[in-house]
């Protein structure tokens, strides 16, 4: 079955316009070409301080601060959408999952950092990091596509997301925003601070509300940011940010309906008794002294991390709520050199960090009416303790990072990182090397006695960057990345019976970690007053921990896949058409496969090799139409259209999603002085698409995005 929708036309007239725009004259073009100029862009993610992105050999975009604070995204995916190759899908409230050169997955394969600190620990990865930043009023985001640098450890291998705090200002200032929206939507944040002779505040207030447009997604967050800037002596500088976030969420926003239901009754919900409640808070102090040709750079950093979670996509086969809980005491130093012979830099650095935690979890007995994928789950009661343990993240991780230039134009960087880390965990519910606890319907929990789990890796980089003309940059770069399995996958494993849950048990204790292999080429620059960057990459992991399900009883085996292979090409373009237009574009082309997987469930062997990753469209994409008239002063007015391309329900490819457009509109007007309106209409024709589909029980079930839906609001200052 493929399920159709109507036909997308949005980017075949972008792309009509795009050619429109290679026949403009030259002189409307170079209008607005230190707008879009590529080669002179400036990020911090690749080594934690400012560098260009013309000797960076990686691809980097970046969404400024100005951007992200006039677009008013009332979802993450609403501003990352921007980027080439990036798709984020709503999961509810400000929830999320993520696709950067993988699968759509809530797998732990991106690092999301505030300010280049990692918002979680390794091991208590969060796909929904990024509902716990501040993004609506952050000072600008990064993304470093593919795995990191040298100076990025575990789970950077599908990207790094680096969301940047604003710096506080010279002199007294405030400003605010109140919106109002469809669906009980209500925002109001503030920002102010003041400066000094030496330094400076910031304050920042985030609060939020929605009623949800589906029954049972409600959803509330409130999140402040407190940044001071200050100097200290002649040559050093010290930035400390304490940022806390409280969220508080029905999570039936991911719930998946029939086909009928999905089209006749969106707003429906199957599991309304889903929760999640998260109280996260980070405090980082980050001292830098530049003196001469060298900088020493030290950062320590605390975390507080807790979530509460009900999962809705569990209930029919493993219904359990539970508490995981964290703490971070970590730090960050470098000491960099910079020598005049071939302009050479050395980076030698350390990042250490130790995080105790712990996971208390029960199963969960449901009253549900009906049968099938349309069961409703009304009500729970807690039944049995299943999990109860504690666990502590160790990582100790030096790493060296070079730079130097044989010849003007040309920019080699190398570098090298080895990870030291593992796990302490102490069980409360057995000493035996494997326990096998209470069955719950058709789940069978088992768990280890208490132990140490170590990994070890070692993971190069090298790359360079050749400026073959003024308005011409190429790049390429290989690099080398791991990530660990997650406290969950290691310590939480369950099967069908009780012989194949001491067998998974076992097994999860051996699990590797996932080795990355990727290589990457690239051009940016301009003509034409064209700004264009294009991306060529292919990684390949070796050990890949995925999990099956099996179609049919839902029950997920987690285990080392082999091997998984990803390639594609990314295009961004930054045209002005005019005076007051211009065109974004953001496109993408990739295919993920299993290259390599055969996987053992009931005694039967299921061979997956060569066949295309789930939830892995080929194409994404996005075109933004931008116009500043003269007569709005400063106001603009935007088109946006989305793509996503269709993709596989399942894992053996029986069934697809055929993908969907969306068109988007917005507008900032100025009113009077520093007051001004704003709207945004998204999903503006009204289209029924999917979030997220998958297949259940060999029947397609998807979770429906939201209906048209309008915010609009009063903005002062800027």
């Amino acid at each position: 079955m493929k399920l159709r929708h109507r036909a997308a036309l949005g980017l075949h007239i972008a792309a009509a316009i795009a050619l429109f725009n290679f026949a403009a004259p030259a002189a409307a073009a170079e209008a607005e070409a230190t707008d879009v100029h590529s080669l002179d862009a400036v990020v911090v993610t690749g080594t934690r301080e400012a560098e260009k992105k013309s000797e960076t050999a990686a691809t980097i975009d970046t969404i400024d601060g100005e951007e992200v604070r006039r677009a008013k995204a009332a979802h993450p995916s609403q501003i990352m959408s921007r980027v080439p190759g990036v798709w984020v899908s709503v999961t509810g409230g400000e929830g999320h999952t993520t696709s950067i050169r993988h699968p759509l997955t809530t797998a732990p394969v991106y690092l999301y950092l505030e300010d280049g600190i990692p918002v979680r620990s390794t091991g208590f990865f969060n796909h929904n990091a990024l509902y716990e930043v501040n993004m609506p009023q952050s000072g600008g985001i990064e993304v470093s596509k593919g795995p990191g640098t040298a100076l990025y450890g575990s789970d950077a291998i599908g990207g790094v997301v680096n969301v940047l705090t604003r710096p506080a200002p010279e002199k007294l200032e405030g400003e605010g925003s109140l919106e109002f929206g469809s669906f009980g939507w209500r925002r109001l944040l503030l920002s102010g601070g003041n400066g000094w002779e030496s330094g400076g505040v910031r304050g920042d207030l985030n609060l939020t509300h929605t009623n949800g447009w589906r029954d049972a997604t409600a959803y509330d967050r409130q999140s402040a940011t407190v940044r001071v800037d200050e100097a200290v002596g002649a040559t050093g500088m010290l930035k400390i940010v304490a940022t806390g976030s409280k969220i508080d969420q029905k999570t039936a926003g991911t719930s998946t309906l029939s086909v009928a239901d999905y089209y006749l009754h969106p707003t429906k919900s199957y599991t309304p008794i889903s929760l999640r409640k998260v109280n996260a808070f980070r405090l980082s102090a980050a001292y830098d002294r530049e003196e001469g040709n060298s900088l020493f750079s030290l950062t320590p950093y605390y975390r507080n991390d807790s979530m509460d979670l009900l999962a809705n996509w569990s209930l029919g086969y493993d219904p359990t709520i539970y508490n995981t809980q964290n703490q971070s005491y970590g730090i960050m130093a470098k000491y960099r050199m910079d020598f005049d012979a071939l302009r050479t830099r050395l980076i030698l650095g350390v990042d250490a960090d130790r995080s105790p935690g712990g996971r208390t979890e029960n199963s969960i007995l449901t009253t549900n009416v009906g049968a099938g994928v349309t069961r409703q789950y009304v009500a729970y009661s807690n039944g049995a303790r299943i999990y109860d343990y504690k666990v502590t993240y160790r990582g100790v991780s030096p790493y060296l990072h070079g730079e130097f230039s044989p010849s003007e134009r040309v920019r080699i960087t190398a570098g090298l990182r080895y990870d030291s880390m593992g796990y302490d965990y102490s069980n409360n519910l057995g000493t035996a090397p494997i326990t096998v606890a209470t069955s719950v319907g058709n789940k069978t929990y088992a768990h280890a006695g208490s132990r140490k789990v170590d990994y070890r890796h070692l993971s190069p980089k090298i790359g360079f960057t050749w400026q073959a003309a003024d308005s011409l940059n190429l790049f390429a770069a290989y690099n080398h990345a791991f990530r660990t399995p997650s406290e969950g996958q290691v310590f939480r494993p369950a099967a069908t019976t009780a012989a194949l849950a001491a067998t998974v048990a076992s097994s999860a204790l051996h699990l590797k970690p996932v080795k990355v292999d990727s290589y990457e080429v690239g051009l940016r620059g301009d003509a034409l007053g064209l700004g264009y960057e294009l991306s060529l990459y292919r990684m390949t992991k070796r050990d890949d921990v995925v999990s099956y399900r099996d179609p049919l009883t839902l029950a997920t085996t987690v285990t080392n896949a082999g091997r998984t292979d990803h390639r594609g090409m990314e295009i961004g373009i930054k045209a002005p058409l005019a005076d007051t237009l211009r065109l974004d574009l953001a496109y993408s082309h990739a295919i993920h496969r299993y290259q390599n997987w055969n996987v053992v469930v009931g005694g039967v062997n299921r061979n997956l090799s060569g066949k295309e990753m789930e939830s892995a469209p080929r194409r994404v994409a996005n075109a933004r139409l931008l116009w500043k008239p003269t007569l709005l002063a400063g106001g603009d007015l935007s088109l946006e259209a989305m793509q996503i391309g269709g993709y596989w329900l399942d894992q053996a490819n029986t069934q697809q999603y055929s993908g969907h457009t969306l068109v988007n509109l917005g507008a900032n007007l100025p009113v009077a002085g520093d007051l001004a309106l704003f709207a945004n209409v998204r999903n503006l024709t009204d289209r029924r698409y999917a979030d997220s589909a998958a297949l259940s029980a060999g029947t397609p079930v998807l979770a429906p995005g939201n209906p048209r839906t309008f915010f609009a609001g009063l903005n002062y200052g800027m």
